[in-house]
């Protein structure tokens, strides 16, 4: 009697991890399928906007898609990795409006493992003020500063365009990075850039840096 038992026991085991190996296959398979059809949509929106602002609109709701898809699959990363793929976004979109990017970022940076929602919040706010430079601010440069202090991470995005007044149009996209510094346990703030233009600071703790 015991050993039939264990060999039930074992069975529901073997039942379950098959049920939930088909629910992710399937899970993969709905994601790339929606990838590809709306994908390769927006995609085509990207070469045949009207304006520069326009492909700027459709390659970052692309890009949203991707972030979708990948936070699906709960692959983790360092610091280093997000800050490198948040800047090749960043340099790209900037690039493709005609807006100069200075990457300034710390070498002695902190490299702790970031979980897939904690690197999406950061990859989504600082999409959302680039969002808000090239749509609203009527800018030439944006400046991106990051460091690390007091086991926090320091980001700054400056922009040289039109103030803090040109942001405040965006309102809804502001009060989504407000949610999403708020999830992140830090504090987001849009002050004056000290050379005019705007300037949005983040503040965010980082787990197991020195």
């Amino acid at each position: 009697m015991q050993a039939l038992a264990a060999c039930e026991a074992r069975l529901r085991v073997v039942e379950a991890e098959s049920r939930d190996q088909a629910v992710r296959q399937e899970r993969e398979r709905i994601y790339a399928d929606l990838h590809d059809d709306l994908g390769a949509k927006l995609l085509g929106l990207v070469y045949q906007a009207e304006s520069p602002v326009q492909a700027d609109l459709a390659r970052a709701i692309l890009q949203d898609l991707r972030d979708v898809v990948t936070r699906s699959r709960g692959t983790p990363g360092t610091l280093g990795d997000v800050l490198a793929d948040i800047r090749s976004e960043a340099s790209q979109r900037l690039s493709a409006v005609g807006i100069g990017l200075a990457w300034d970022a710390d070498d002695a940076l902190p490299d702790p493992v970031l979980d897939s929602a904690r690197a999406l919040h950061l990859h989504r706010i600082v999409r959302e003020s680039l969002s808000n430079t090239i749509r609203h601010a009527q800018a030439r440069q944006v400046r991106v500063r990051v460091r690390a202090a007091r086991g926090e991470l320091l980001l700054e995005l400056t922009d040289d365009g039109s103030g803090v007044a040109g942001h405040a149009r965006a309102g809804a996209g502001m009060r989504g990075m407000q949610h999403r510094a708020d999830a992140l346990d830090g504090q987001i703030d849009w002050v004056a850039g000290t050379a005019g233009g705007a300037k949005v600071l983040l503040r965010v703790p980082l787990e197991d840096a020195p």
